[in-house]
C-alpha cells in the first residue's frame, strides 16, 4: 500500500520552552506555532507558561504579554482588541476565531494558537491575505446604479436597512473580514484560486440584498459558477466558526435561489 509524508521541513517540531517563575500561583502554557520565511528552519511550536495575573483575560493579552514580556521576537497582527476589525483572527485550541474576544479561560488545558489554516504564512501567526482580498476586489463591493444621483444620499428604509444589518445585529453587513469562514472550508482549502469562499460570497450577497444597488444582474452573471459560487457544499464549518455570530451559508444559499428563481 502506498504511503505518504509530508516533506521533513514542514512537519511542526517541539520549539523552545519558556518557563514562569516557581512561585508563581496562576499559570497557563500557550504553545504558539513559530515561523520565520528568512530563517530557512521548520516551523516549530513553542511553548511559554505565564503568569495570568500579569496579563489581561483574552488570549491577545496573553499574547501581547508574551510579545512584551518574555519573547520580544513573536510576530502576530492586531489592532481594535474589541472584535471589530478582525486583524487577530487566528487558530485557537482548533477553532479559527479572534484572539481579542477569545477568553483564556474557555481553554481547558494548554492554549495552543497556530494562524489560520491552508493559508500562506507571512511570519508566526501572521497569514497572508493578499489572495483573499484579491477576491473581495473582484465582486465589485461598492454601490452600482445606472440612475441619475439625487440631490443628496440614497434612502432607503429601515426595513430594507435591516436586510443588511440584521434585527439582531447579525446580517451580512457585519462581515469584518476576518477569513474566519473561509478558512474552516474544506471547499476554500481545495480550490481557493477558484471558489470565492464563505466570506467573500457574504459579502456579495450584501450588495445583492442592498436595495440601493442596481447592478443585481450583473452581480450574479458574475456568481453564476460552478466554482466560484457552487463549490459551497453547505457543510456549514463557516457559520459553526464565526467570531462574530453571522451565517455565511445562509448568504450563500440565497444567492443559489435567486440564480435558480431567474432560470
Amino acid at each position: 500500500m502506498a504511503q505518504f509524508t509530508l516533506p521533513k521541513n514542514s512537519k511542526i517540531v517541539e520549539g523552545t520552552k519558556f518557563t514562569a517563575e516557581d512561585d508563581v500561583k496562576r499559570k497557563k502554557t500557550f504553545k504558539v506555532y513559530r515561523w520565520d520565511p528568512e530563517g530557512g528552519e521548520t516551523p516549530r511550536l513553542d511553548s511559554y507558561e505565564i503568569d495570568l495575573d500579569k496579563c489581561g483575560p483574552m488570549v491577545l493579552d496573553a499574547l501581547l504579554h508574551i510579545k512584551n514580556d518574555i519573547d520580544s521576537t513573536l510576530t502576530l497582527r492586531r489592532s481594535c482588541r474589541e472584535g471589530i476589525c478582525g486583524s487577530c483572527a487566528m487558530n485557537i485550541d482548533g477553532t479559527n476565531t479572534l484572539a481579542c474576544t477569545k477568553s483564556i479561560d474557555e481553554v481547558k488545558g494548554d492554549v495552543k494558537v497556530t494562524p489560520l489554516p491552508h493559508m500562506k504564512v507571512v511570519k508566526d501567526l501572521v497569514p497572508d491575505m493578499k489572495d483573499l482580498y484579491a477576491q473581495y476586489e473582484s465582486i465589485e463591493p461598492w454601490m452600482k446604479t445606472s440612475s441619475a444621483p439625487p440631490d443628496r444620499e440614497r434612502l432607503q428604509s429601515s426595513e430594507d436597512a435591516n436586510k443588511l444589518n440584521g434585527d439582531d445585529g447579525h446580517g451580512p453587513a457585519m462581515c469584518i473580514l476576518c477569513a474566519c469562514c473561509s478558512t474552516a472550508c474544506p471547499s476554500y482549502w481545495w480550490n481557493s484560486d477558484r471558489f470565492l469562499g464563505p466570506a467573500i460570497l457574504m459579502q456579495a450577497w450584501r450588495w445583492l440584498t442592498d436595495s440601493r444597488d442596481e447592478a443585481k444582474g450583473e452581480r450574479l452573471d458574475q456568481l453564476d459558477d460552478s466554482f466560484r459560487l457552487y463549490r459551497c457544499h453547505t457543510i456549514m464549518n463557516c457559520t459553526k466558526t464565526c467570531p462574530k455570530g453571522l451565517n455565511p451559508a445562509r448568504s450563500i444559499a440565497e444567492i443559489k435561489k435567486l440564480l435558480a428563481s431567474r432560470a
